[in-house]
């Protein structure tokens, strides 16, 4: 045996995973790894009172633990993957998929599933991943499918498995066009149901794909656009890439792509609290022993803040922060835990000068006007939720047996390059504003939406030989003075998928 004098931040790791209710695992957790650049807090904090009685010593006597308040806060950087699952907790809402499936083997002629194959339709758009061969991997279109194979061209008979989602649809030629005449555009078709495709008023689609014949003529109808209604032949954007314009999508097979939706729910229905428990290992004390780590663990985590961070020429960041019911510690001969701990999904991290495609805030008007941006360029731009979570404390229980979830709380704040009075008028005017946010690289991407925002500050800075600059604060609200069905306050998409033109 030896013992080790110190222990390296190197030598330990954080995971985490969901629990069942608050404070209980299930039987077979999943510890999923995270990669935090540093801690804020993480651990608990015990609060202790001291006997004083009247002496002529005037000593004080041994006093005792009297509370515990448990917490844990990390910065993590943005990747493609590594919030997907943990934005959940913070939204209190689970994220609502499109058609995904695990796949138990691949033939030639397309990818054989244990049920619901039949979900997928010719036409549909999907994306296979996590596959050992390389070209069993990638965008394919479905020819057909049956409740156990959906079927695609170009894949190779292999018994590996991997994971197939729903990420657009190719139209038929010239199904899908855009009529432009009205107060919003609308993408128009004569067979397909648009309301099969399960969008979501508020929720962003990319129109258009990498290929002449799937991308409608005119260019101003490609590109972002966010939807407001669907019907079963009509479709309505309300903010969009750029303006678009009525086209007939004569001899073209326009493709739309979508992504893995997210938001704060309005329906007490679909409001769910999702309790953490982390796990950090604090490393094996004992050189003989390398496998026998130390750990701790924060008991009943409820998500409590999040901070986006996109400063100029930078990578793209997060802090997250939690308040626990309880901390616990075990040696390296009580071990950690049970339950599985898959390896780290691999992810470039997302930065601020290349990364970020598209950052709008624009005044929205009550006669469904196209949103007037307000500016071009900002310097730096950060969004935070606030569940201003509390904990139930109560005699008997050392630390808390619940958590009591406050006001969802959204805000933004920004710096913009001044260029017109429009945005300082909006601050005056409360105007209804909006703010939307898409960042992409590798064929993959994040997009956030505030759809109604107050903005605040707005007063005009002017330093010697340096541009004019404007701050503005940004209170987020839910979005049904807009629209009825814009009933939220953030919504993210996570795009499995994007075309190549994204990119750019």
């Amino acid at each position: 045996m030896a013992i080790k004098q110190k222990i390296d931040s190197r030598e330990t790791s954080v995971r985490w995973a969901w629990e069942t209710t608050i404070g209980a695992l299930p039987g077979s957790p999943v510890w999923n790894p995270a990669e935090p650049n540093s801690y804020d807090s993480f651990g608990g904090e015990i609060t202790t009172v001291r006997r004083r009685p009247i002496s002529e010593s005037r000593q004080n006597r041994k006093g005792t633990v009297t509370d515990l308040d448990a917490s844990g806060g990390i910065e993590v950087d943005i990747t493609q993957e590594n919030h997907q699952d943990l934005l959940q907790a913070f939204l209190y809402a689970n994220a609502r998929r499109k058609k995904e499936l695990s796949v138990t083997a691949v033939s030639g002629t397309g990818y054989t599933v244990a049920a619901d194959g039949d979900d997928y339709i010719a036409g549909d758009l999907l994306l296979a991943k996590n596959f050992t061969s390389a070209s069993n991997n990638g965008l394919r279109i479905v020819t057909s499918s049956t409740g156990t194979e959906v079927s695609v061209t170009g894949t190779s008979a292999a018994s590996e498995t991997g994971i197939i989602s729903h990420v657009g649809f190719q139209f038929a030629s010239a199904d899908a066009e855009i009529d432009a005449s009205g107060d919003l555009p609308e993408l128009i078709t004569t067979t397909k149901d648009l309301t099969t495709l399960g969008l979501i008023p508020g929720e962003w689609v990319w129109l258009g794909g990498d290929l002449a014949a799937d991308t409608f003529a005119n260019a101003a109808n490609n590109g972002w656009a966010r939807v407001r209604s669907v019907t079963a032949n009509a479709m309505t954007f309300d903010k969009t890439k750029a303006t678009m314009i009525t086209d007939d999508g004569s001899s073209k097979t326009i493709r739309i792509f979508f992504g893995r939706v997210m938001k704060n729910e309005s329906d007490p229905a679909l409001i769910v609290s999702k309790p953490i428990q982390w796990e950090r290992t604090l490393g094996a004390p004992d050189t003989a022993e390398p496998t026998q780590f130390q750990s701790e663990y924060l008991i009943g985590s409820i998500a409590n803040e999040f901070e986006l961070m996109i400063p100029v020429a930078d990578k793209i960041t997060s802090n997250l922060s939690f308040l626990a019911t309880d901390h616990q510690t075990r040696s390296g001969v009580t071990g950690r835990k049970s339950g599985t701990r898959p390896s780290v999904r691999e992810g470039s991290l997302f930065n601020s000068s290349s990364d970020v495609k598209r950052i709008k805030l624009s005044r929205v008007f009550a006669d469904n006007a196209a949103p007037l941006p307000l500016f071009a360029f900002v310097t730096e731009v950060s969004i935070s939720i606030n569940n201003n979570v509390s904990s139930n404390k109560a005699v008997g229980v050392l630390g808390a047996f619940d958590m009591t979830a406050g006001q969802f709380d959204v805000e933004a704040s920004m710096t913009a390059y001044f260029s017109t009075v429009e945005a300082v008028q909006a601050v005056r005017d409360n105007a209804n504003v909006t703010l939307d946010i898409h960042m992409a690289k590798d064929n993959a991407g994040i997009s956030i939406d505030l759809p109604l925002i107050t903005l605040g500050d707005g007063q005009v800075e002017i330093e010697i030989d340096e541009p004019i600059t404007l701050p503005l604060s940004a209170d987020a609200a839910s979005g049904v003075d807009i629209d009825v069905n814009l009933n939220h306050t953030l919504l993210v998409v996570f795009w499995d998928y994007l075309p190549s033109a994204a990119m750019v």
